[in-house]
């Protein structure tokens, strides 16, 4: 005890540590975004008499709002880079409905399909990466036109709805991971394994981060906020692997197959913006465009790259949402353009461009999970989760509006 009051009083006086107070001041819109997310799940949780973190309706949150996580890492870049796109569900719908229609008249097997399903989230994506960045015309103009284009080829592949019988697709976004290690105390063995690993990761990339931050001579967080947030990420990681291990059956729960997929995309894309220059010269553009191009950095080409991105990521998106609706219609993806912009404004990116994290986005994404969730199990008409979700979009872009003119 008394050695960590020493560290503490190391750390009070030495220049490179900042205090308790500023740390958390200074990030108050970074900490509040995941103090929301506590809030809105804590209301839904009373709402629906404790059925939200019932463990299978858990497990439901992520296969049913995945298309939401997905989208929003997307749509974030296309935000930070100053752009829009309102297609994306319109672009689900049509990929979606292409997947479908191919395993089922040309009898492709269901591997291929995607291979082919990717590809062409990807010629969506030149398609109109060309119009933006090499015609000029403005990304909302485009992505609205690319809205009806896609939603009307959607009408006429899938007009009728075309049902999915491959059992292998249909596992993406129903299936769990094997249990290799077998049941412990009744609960998922590979998820508590998974589960630990996860918080020992999360406590040595802290440690290490803190550490790496003074040695190069910057500011760090005080040890005592360090260890608050190594003891709250252990205790929240820790309740998630208990809901996920306890999910299912005997036979079949744990870890979603389609949560994996998400971790592995969150991990990616947060490596792509946060160490690659591709990431760099997103946020160099979606700062000041004027500066990134006189620092040598080709707009048109970084602009181009953002939505080919969005193209892919839509693509994943259809697959999900394909395999587990288990049929494709017109009507698939209907404002899953609302809920990805959302999702990025509530995890804190900027209407203006150049600001924004995965984490956030991530966050944003859950917190408008929780409303779809919360909402359904509620038995909540059409109508009152419309009117939820616009004002929590006014809300959020408000928020920041406001914040950025008290900073001035």
């Amino acid at each position: 005890m008394k050695q960590s009051v020493a560290e503490a009083s190391k750390d009070s006086g030495n220049p490179q540590v900042a205090t308790l107070k500023s740390t958390l001041l200074g990030n108050a819109r970074q900490y509040g975004i995941y103090l929301a997310l506590v809030v809105v799940i804590a209301i839904f949780e009373v709402l629906t008499g404790g059925r939200l973190l019932f463990p299978n309706n858990f497990v439901a949150l992520f296969q049913q709002n995945a298309y939401v996580l997905v989208l929003a890492i997307g749509m974030l870049m296309v935000i930070i880079g100053t752009h829009i796109d309102l297609s994306v569900g319109s672009v689900v719908a049509f990929i979606g409905g292409m997947g479908a229609f191919m395993m089922k008249n040309w009898g492709l097997n269901w591997f291929l399909a995607i291979v082919l399903m990717l590809a062409l989230g990807l010629i969506v994506g030149i398609w109109q990466g060309f119009w933006v960045a090499y015609v000029g015309v403005p990304a909302f103009v485009t992505t609205l036109g690319g809205m009806l284009v896609f939603r009307g080829l959607a009408t006429v592949i899938a007009g009728e709805s075309i049902p999915l019988r491959s059992r292998e697709f249909r596992a993406i976004s129903k299936d769990f991971l094997p249990n290799i290690f077998g049941f412990w105390f009744g609960l998922d063995g590979l998820t508590l394994v998974v589960g630990a690993v996860v918080i020992l990761l999360v406590i040595v990339m802290q440690i290490r981060r803190r550490s790496h931050t003074i040695r190069v001579g910057l500011q760090a967080e005080p040890k005592s906020w360090m260890i608050i947030k190594c003891v709250l990420a252990t205790l929240v990681i820790g309740f998630v692997t208990y809901l996920l291990a306890s999910s299912g059956n005997q036979t079949q729960g744990g870890i979603p197959i389609v949560l994996v997929i998400i971790a592995v995309l969150v991990g990616i894309y947060w490596f792509v913006l946060n160490r690659m220059v591709l990431g760099r010269d997103i946020y160099a553009v979606g700062g000041n465009r004027k500066a990134a191009v006189l620092s040598g950095i080709d707009t048109r080409k970084v602009d181009f790259k953002i939505f080919l991105n969005m193209g892919l990521l839509a693509a994943i998106a259809a697959i999900i949402t394909l395999s587990r609706l288990a049929s494709a219609t017109a009507q698939t993806g209907m404002e899953f353009e609302m809920d990805a912009i959302a999702a990025c404004f509530i995890g804190g990116a900027a209407v203006a461009g150049g600001v924004g994290t995965i984490p956030g986005a991530m966050v944003g994404a859950l917190i408008m999970g929780v409303l779809n969730q919360g909402l359904s199990i509620m038995g909540a008409d059409a109508a009152i989760v419309k009117i939820i979700k616009g004002l929590v979009v006014i809300i959020a872009v408000a928020y920041d509006l406001i914040s950025k003119r008290h900073k001035k």
